[in-house]
């Protein structure tokens, strides 16, 4: 029996993936939320969903529907990262389970008043940790796990994702919004070192701008020099000869981890497994929202060993 599902931030970049994710599993979106308009892209995906501008009458209909109580099964959340602990909440008090985006939230403390609510409520709370699918990531896992002989591995990871002048002017330019680019760019990399490679052990950062960050993560498991950008300047020469603005990059004791393909499907694989009876849940999330809490709010370090190369050139 397919499932009603609800969306909350239909007019984003990240949206039409949860829309995509919901109709290749064969379920159903009964209403979707924005504040913007601009979400002509449901009608390539179920243009009999219902659509609101105003939260107050998003609310209402679900809830006048019966759509909470009886029928619907998931709310899935796409708005701005400040939101989601809020919309989760309202999600979780409205009778459904509750499917976010990255970060799942902001501030570490808001995992605990979440599952609070989880617990008031019978109902859970499901994240898009989608690199965890990743057939590369998956190989890497195993392939450490199963080479764990007190040897660190040392990893570089590099990931620039050129943005336009809009960037900075929309919420995702705003640190109280969006966390900056190490949370909003950078948490689905952290949560996926920590899958691989255990616990935080250290913490520091070199680099910390709007469009620019880097520093190093030592894991139970590998030492981490990390480097994330938006500004395309960033992408290497070759690469940016060939017409890309993109770079992304894993190197791991000298090998490079090729995992450029199968992002575009990995939110339907998520939904899949939730919808199998698994999923990641609040806790899962911890340690990365813990990590780029922690880079948020530290100083930078301006000298020191294990420092990625590509900051120097950021000088």
């Amino acid at each position: 029996m397919s499932k009603r599902f609800a969306l909350v931030g239909a007019a984003g970049y990240i949206a039409p993936r949860h829309m995509k994710a919901i109709k290749d599993t064969g379920n159903e979106l009964s209403a979707a939320f924005d504040v913007n308009d601009s979400v002509g892209v449901i009608d390539s995906y179920f243009p009999e969903a219902e659509f609101f501008t105003e939260f107050e009458l998003f609310d209402a209909f679900i809830r006048e529907e019966g759509c909470a109580d009886r029928d619907l099964d998931f709310v899935s959340i796409a708005s701005p990262n400040h939101l989601h602990a809020a919309h989760m909440q309202w999600g979780l008090r409205a009778g459904s389970n509750v499917i976010c985006e990255k970060p799942l939230v902001l501030y570490p403390r808001d995992l605990d008043n979440l599952g609070q609510v989880e617990k008031e409520t019978g109902n859970q709370i499901f994240t898009i940790l989608q690199l965890r699918l990743h057939p590369a990531i998956l190989a890497l896992r195993e392939k450490y796990s199963t080479q764990n002989n007190g040897h660190k591995v040392d990893v570089d990871l590099t990931y620039i994702t050129s943005r336009g002048n809009w960037y900075l002017k929309s919420w995702k330019g705003d640190l109280e919004k969006s966390g900056g680019i190490a949370t909003n760019i950078g948490v689905h990399f952290f949560d996926m070192l920590h899958f691989v490679f255990g616990d935080v052990v250290e913490n520091k950062v070199h680099l910390n701008t709007s469009t620019k960050a880097a520093g190093y993560i030592e894991y139970e498991g590998a030492r981490v020099r990390w480097f994330l950008s938006l500004d395309v300047n960033d992408v290497p020469a070759d690469e940016r000869a060939a017409g890309k603005r993109t770079y992304r990059a894993i190197i791991a004791d000298g090998v490079n981890v090729e995992f450029s393909d199968g992002f575009t499907e990995l939110h339907t694989r998520v939904y899949e497994d939730i919808l199998r009876g698994g999923g990641f849940g609040l806790e899962a999330n911890r340690v990365a929202i813990e990590t780029v809490s922690d880079i948020r709010h530290s100083s930078t370090v301006t000298s020191g060993e294990y420092r990625h190369p590509f900051v120097e050139t950021c000088k």
